[in-house]
């Protein structure tokens, strides 16, 4: 199993991790950050496998994601 996480308040909402999720499964949030950017969210958190691409995508590392132990 595993867990992505966006951290909202460091998203800038670049859209690098939306280009490049195999699943489409990111987008932008319709609501602002702190900072006024429309932040990356995943829509549909079941279906992530945690590739990592948008991780490694991520200009300001936003994205965490921890794989736990099955």
């Amino acid at each position: 199993m595993a867990c992505l996480e966006i951290h909202e308040e460091i998203c800038k909402g670049c859209g690098l991790c939306i280009n490049f999720c195999p699943r489409s499964l990111i987008t932008l949030a319709e609501h602002l950050n702190s900072k006024g950017f429309h932040p990356a969210v995943l829509k549909e958190p079941e279906k992530c496998n945690a590739c990592t691409l948008c991780a490694i995508m991520c200009p300001d590392m936003a994205i965490e994601i921890r794989k736990e132990a099955g």
